[in-house]
């Protein structure tokens, strides 16, 4: 099979790609969210109809409002393909955020990215980047209509779960026409819109609203009341019995503050070490400080690890967004 070691194939080149080959590893990024997962289940559903031997490969756990797009798609096992003809990274642009299964996605006769960060650099043999997508489920969509394959309510709910999930119902800026149009087009799928929202968003457990409840109690407004930053620490895990995963919206929440333009939430992973993410409203570029700390993302959304303290991540977040303010 030929590299093609290109910084931008086609639609149809990947699709060409895909389909001369016989097995395929997808790669999810850690702390998976709607559109990783999304993406990679419809991407592996029409793989397997093809014929193709076709597994995701994770590292940890699906969060529960996620769990029903895997109907045995998603695997541990890191030798559930040996020598994959191709590994194909799906919403990840930099091989660190599948740290430990690095490994794994090097050992791809052909390995391949597809994604829609901005601040994504191409680093495999065969690369699809496209920042003016919503989310890579719309990349997605799009290369499995250059595939010979008949998209079913299946692959339509994979595809409506990263769409919706990663413009935040359509209520984000990165929202556009085509946006719409494709989640138009999936109801001829038979997806069922109303099925797949009350699995994504009305499905919480107690122990949520528990843990969402004590990291309010911690609300810091800053920057003349342009930002706003609060947090999870494993302490307040152990009090709720809450899991990381439901800290999921809180970051929104913070931005729907009347305001507020710049929102942050921190989330101690393991003393000395805090997974920070970062919203804004309408003007400032959250890409652009979390970049100053080797983060990234999108001008609306980003992120970024910090090996500090809980309290010193805040501390030093503060400072950053009230210096970028400033500015």
């Amino acid at each position: 099979m030929e590299k093609m070691n290109k910084n931008k194939n086609t639609l149809k080149e990947i699709a060409e790609i895909l389909m001369a080959s016989k097995s395929v590893l997808l790669f999810t990024h850690i702390n998976m969210d709607g559109d990783t997962l999304g993406s990679s289940v419809a991407l592996c559903i029409a793989l397997r109809k093809l014929g193709k031997q076709a597994h995701i490969l994770i590292e940890d756990d699906i969060a529960a409002f996620l769990q029903f797009l895997d109907k045995d798609y998603c695997t541990y096992d890191n030798h559930v393909i040996e020598n994959p003809d191709i590994c194909l990274c799906i919403d990840c642009g930099d091989a660190d955020r599948f740290k430990e299964r690095k490994q794994k996605f090097f050992e791809g006769k052909q390995k391949g990215c597809i994604d829609h960060h901005v601040t994504t650099e191409p680093f495999a043999d065969f690369n699809y980047i496209d920042p003016t997508a919503s989310a890579t489920g719309e990349i997605v969509y799009e290369l499995l209509k250059e595939m010979p394959i008949q998209i079913d309510k299946e692959i339509g709910s994979a595809i409506f779960a990263a769409i919706t999930t990663d413009t935040g119902n359509f209520q984000y800026s990165n929202t556009t026409k085509k946006t719409h149009l494709i989640a138009a087009e999936l109801c001829d799928y038979g997806v069922d819109y109303n099925e797949i929202s009350v699995e994504l968003y009305q499905n919480n457990r107690l122990e949520k609203l528990l843990l969402q409840t004590k990291a309010l109690q911690e609300l810091i407004v800053f920057a003349k009341g342009q930002a706003a930053i609060c947090g999870v620490t494993q302490k307040m895990f152990e009090e709720t019995q809450g899991k990381m995963e439901e800290t999921e919206g809180m970051i929104e929440t913070l931005r729907n503050i009347s305001g507020i333009e710049v929102s942050i939430f921190v989330k101690e992973i393991e003393p000395n070490k805090c997974k920070v993410s970062m919203r804004s409203k309408k003007f400032v570029n959250v890409a652009e400080m979390s970049q100053k700390l080797n983060g990234g993302g999108h001008a609306r959304a980003a992120g970024c690890t910090i090996y500090q303290s809980f309290e010193e991540t805040k501390k030093t977040m503060i400072k950053l967004v009230e210096e970028y303010l400033k500015g």
